[in-house]
């Protein structure tokens, strides 16, 4: 047998797979229809490398059984053109960022052509910074930003059902998934100005501005993710990281957390992914109460889903982040607690989360225990607490909990037993079954009954509640840099409104200084005639 010229096959076919476009998407055939889609690539100035080939080509191969056995397939093929390292790139270089996105994406699509896979032709030019995709970006913004969670339908609803209900009923018997701290009758609803109206809105719509604390990066001059972080520096450049709250768009994600958990006894996944998605969404219930700050009219909040060992906390922690230890740090500590806030503040929360060594400071603040009268418990800080999840406080059980029980042998605090015949000598007890000891008016009581019995307790003292709380968090999305897709959203009188649709695409400018704000700011909150709309009807 001769050599096999590969080289001269592989280009006979994929020019014979190009005239006769043999992997175009037919719209109007009677085949079964099937979708491959690979995660678009992120066109760098380094080209492809071998992570793109090996998913890429696993999803052709797919794809082509799929097309043999008789299906329409779909496998397109785009870029991922925003985002910071094309920006970086560009600033780095000289250039604008639209003109080297360009120039790799050419240097992509050359790369990919040359593997021969088999992509509709007539999608592998689509690419996220072309303003005909992202109008529809901006589009699926706005019908979020124009939602609100019903819970009474366990669905996202249209805005208007939601002033409906107002008009008819107020805040009475609303199920929503919302952030506002207040009740209205109807009469009150529609004596409000339409600005006020609109106001209260923000509280409930799916898209919502908060404040919260970020992975800040100046040199970069953008927010980075957990994972974009590794011991206080970018990935990135390795730059300085600290953390601090900014201004940013979230979702209501939460409010899905149900739903996400039902839907994924649906999915065709292996039990270890759809475990380690039920501990990501996290769903835990338990009770929310207040301990109250002795010599200070201010409670702390915690959450907790084992209520029943409350007569076993010995200390209290509070996340770093925690906005009253400022308040409550007494002056001889204040010095030491802020020096360890700051260092525990721009450490990222996946280490604090794998980190060995225990660290943690005393706030010389005390709280009172709600059922133990004239019993004072310490308030600490210690950064294996998260501010984000839960209250970002807690009530520490060395008795019950392992990372308790680590951090009071390690400060020498005190740990008190509270299940009859466990050993908390050398590591915690954290098993859910026995009867409780040292608990006052839950002692003998089974595990079980001494939850139910202490969320009773709790409410009728009017400290607390029953409560499901989850790990999942509302995702951050935040534009501090120039390469990205503009939010259709515009102020007026400080509050943010939603553009028409008739007005998308809202374009990005072609600007010649596109470098970040030192404090956050995007260039183009600089751009005072662009950021001048027309004088349009706003809802």
């Amino acid at each position: 047998m001769g050599n096999y010229d590969f080289q001269a096959t592989e280009a006979k076919w994929q020019q014979y797979w190009k005239e006769k476009r043999s992997f175009a998407i037919d719209p109007n055939s009677s085949k079964p229809k099937y979708y491959v889609l690979d995660m678009f690539p992120y066109p760098s100035g380094a080209g492809l490398h071998v992570g793109h080939p090996l998913g890429y080509i696993a999803t052709d191969i797919v794809a082509r059984y799929k097309k043999l056995a008789g299906f329409n397939v779909l496998h397109p093929m785009g870029f991922d053109a925003f985002g910071l390292p094309a920006e970086q790139y560009a600033i780095e270089t000289g250039q604008h960022p639209s003109v080297t996105t360009e120039a790799n994406v050419r240097t992509y699509q050359e790369q990919l052509g040359r593997i021969g896979l088999g992509y509709d032709p007539d999608t592998t030019d689509m690419r996220t910074c072309d303003p005909a995709y992202y109008k529809w970006t901006q589009w699926i913004f706005l019908q979020i930003f124009e939602s609100w969670y019903n819970r009474a339908t366990d669905k996202a609803e249209p805005i208007a059902t939601l002033f409906a209900h107002f008009e008819a009923q107020g805040t009475e018997g609303l199920l929503a998934q919302h952030d506002f701290d207040g009740s209205f009758t109807a009469a009150e609803w529609k004596a409000f100005s339409a600005k006020e109206q609109h106001r209260i809105s923000l509280h409930f719509r799916i898209a919502y501005i908060a404040y919260t604390e970020v992975n800040w990066c100046p040199a970069l001059g953008t927010v980075l993710a957990n994972d974009e972080v590794i011991n206080g520096v970018s990935e990135r450049g390795g730059h300085p990281v600290v953390r601090k709250p900014m201004r940013q768009w979230a979702f209501r994600m939460r409010a899905y957390a149900d739903r996400l958990l039902a839907g994924l006894d649906r999915l065709q996944w292996s039990d270890s992914i759809k475990e380690q998605q039920r501990n990501w969404i996290g769903r835990s219930e338990g009770a929310n109460f207040f301990f109250q700050l002795d010599g200070h009219s201010e409670r702390i909040e915690v959450f907790s889903t084992r209520p029943d060992t409350i007569f076993g906390a010995t200390f209290m922690v509070l996340a770093p982040e925690h906005p009253l230890l400022e308040q409550i740090v007494s002056s001889d500590r204040k010095d030491d607690v802020l020096e360890y806030t700051t260092w525990s503040k721009n450490r990222s929360e996946v280490e604090r989360q794998q980190e060995k060594k225990i660290t943690g400071k005393f706030t010389g603040a005390y709280v009172e225990h709600p059922f133990a009268q004239g019993r004072k418990i310490p308030v600490w800080t210690a950064d294996y607490v998260l501010w984000g999840y839960g209250t970002g406080a807690i009530m520490a059980v060395p008795a019950g909990d392992s990372r308790d029980h680590a951090f009071a042998k390690h400060f020498g605090l005190e740990i008190l037993p509270i299940i009859e015949g466990a050993d908390v000598s050398e590591e915690a007890y954290e098993s859910k079954e026995g009867k409780l000891i040292n608990s006052d008016f839950l002692n003998g009581l089974e595990v079980k009954a001494a939850v139910r019995r202490a969320i009773e307790a709790l409410a009728a003292k009017g400290i607390g509640e029953g409560r499901v709380n989850y790990r999942l968090r509302d995702p951050n999305f935040s534009r501090q840099r120039y390469w990205g897709e503009p939010f259709p959203i515009v102020f007026r009188d400080g509050l943010p409104y939603a553009l028409p649709e008739s007005e998308l695409p809202v374009v990005l400018p072609n600007v010649e200084g596109y470098e970040p704000g030192e404090e956050g700011e995007g260039p183009l909150a600089n751009l005072t005639e662009w950021m001048q709309l027309p004088d349009i009807s706003l809802a």
